[in-house]
């Protein structure tokens, strides 16, 4: 019969009916020898065949609930139950176990029709037998099925509450692991930030600041002084150095800037942005610049962070990013359409995510860079959230001052 994986209480309510059964066969078998039955040896004969039908059943993997091979079996096993029925009015008690198995194998549809219908046959057999006919010839039957109904399918009711809570575990577990690998990869790609951050602040400056001094320190002495040529070398040195430290600075950027440019990480980020009826948009205004790459954290940052709150706290239909680029600025503006709030109570304020979402987050990295982080926003009227850095004065080579003191 049925192979699925139950409870321990399934497996003894099983054990449980085939007892039942083979127990009321032999009743019937030993009660037709004791009363003398004329037919006693064809019950005895028909008793073990039904209780050879239904082993092969209860060993046949084939015999599944709602299956082919389950309704012939049944049907072999009640045709078996009907010739015991005509031979001894005892065998009526084996319906009890017939309506379980009916219940069980067969859809409700039909499941509910055969249980009347050997309840039927039982209280026909027992009055056809000559036997006293009382209230209970009618109640006892009808009574069986009214519990073998109300058994079964409170059974599975409490088997798929079951399977649901056992899904809803399963779920809560993988949701689980995918919020700690995704606080381990927040931690680690904060840890990197924080890291080129430190490089940039500290020695990528210094080295910075100590190439300029040698710069103009050789620019002041003469050509042919002896301390020119190793000014020279000394310049060249922190130069190469300097390179160095931007090399780790540029290793320890966010994966979407490792591979493409400001402009390409934040279509990404607009395009794979999504929420219920969400539509994101991104423009970039004026000639792209080459930024120095804390400048294009900061900006992805934010741009991640708006969104972030967009998605979860604005119930917005529409979102545009805009990146502007001017003479002496880069700005970052995410506006979208939402509920809005009150700035300084709205739920994107004091948005506390690990990852570093949330407006005091936006204003800390704007204030780092000497930037600023507006906000505009009202009930109902959506949100607007700005961020603007100064463009780094150039190096003498033509390049971003990015460690420019």
């Amino acid at each position: 019969m049925d192979s699925r994986a139950h409870p321990p209480v399934a497996a003894a309510l099983r054990l449980c009916l085939h007892a039942l059964l083979v127990g009321l066969l032999a009743l019937a078998a030993i009660q037709a020898v004791r009363d003398g039955a004329p037919h006693s040896a064809a019950v005895i004969v028909v008793t073990c065949v039904m209780a050879c039908v239904y082993a092969a059943g209860a060993l046949i993997p084939a015999v599944q609930p709602h299956s082919r091979p389950a309704a012939l079996w049944l049907a072999l096993l009640g045709a078996v139950w009907l010739v015991l029925l005509a031979l001894s009015p005892d065998a009526l008690w084996v319906a009890f176990p017939l309506y379980f198995l009916q219940l069980h194998l067969l859809p409700t549809r039909w499941a509910l029709p055969t249980v009347a219908v050997t309840a039927a046959a039982a209280i026909a057999s027992f009055v056809l037998h000559g036997q006293a006919v009382t209230p209970g010839t009618f109640i006892g039957p009808v009574l069986g099925a009214a519990v073998a109904v109300a058994t079964v399918f409170g059974y599975d009711a409490l088997f798929r509450e079951n399977e649901r809570r056992r899904e809803l575990i399963e779920e809560l577990m993988a949701t689980r692991a995918e919020l700690a690998e995704a606080e381990r990869t927040a931690g680690t790609l904060a840890e990197r930030e924080r890291l080129a951050r430190e490089i940039h602040d500290t020695l990528a400056q210094g080295l910075s600041s100590i190439q300029l001094l040698l710069r103009a320190a050789e620019r002041t002495l003469p050509a042919d002084a002896p301390a020119t040529a190793h000014v020279r070398r000394a310049r060249e040195a922190a130069q190469d150095n300097l390179a160095e430290a931007r090399r780790f600075v540029r290793a320890l950027t966010p994966p979407d800037l490792e591979n493409g440019s400001l402009t390409a990480a934040l279509e990404r980020l607009s395009s794979r942005t999504t929420g219920p009826g969400l539509t994101v948009q991104f423009a970039v205004s004026g000639t792209p610049v080459e930024l120095p790459t804390p400048y294009e954290v900061a900006l992805l940052r934010t741009a991640q962070s708006a969104l972030a709150n967009t998605v979860r706290h604005a119930g917005a239909r529409r979102a545009e990013i805009t990146l502007s680029f001017m003479d002496t600025s880069v700005s970052l503006d995410v506006v979208d359409d939402g509920r809005g709030f009150t700035p300084g109570c709205g739920p994107a304020v004091t948005d506390a995510g690990t990852g570093g979402f949330g407006l005091p987050a936006m204003r800390s990295r704007a204030r780092s860079l000497g930037g600023t982080l507006s906000v505009e926003s009202a009930p109902g009227q959506g949100t607007a959230v700005a961020l603007t850095l100064p463009l780094p004065l150039p190096l003498p080579d033509g390049r971003p001052g990015q460690d420019a003191a």
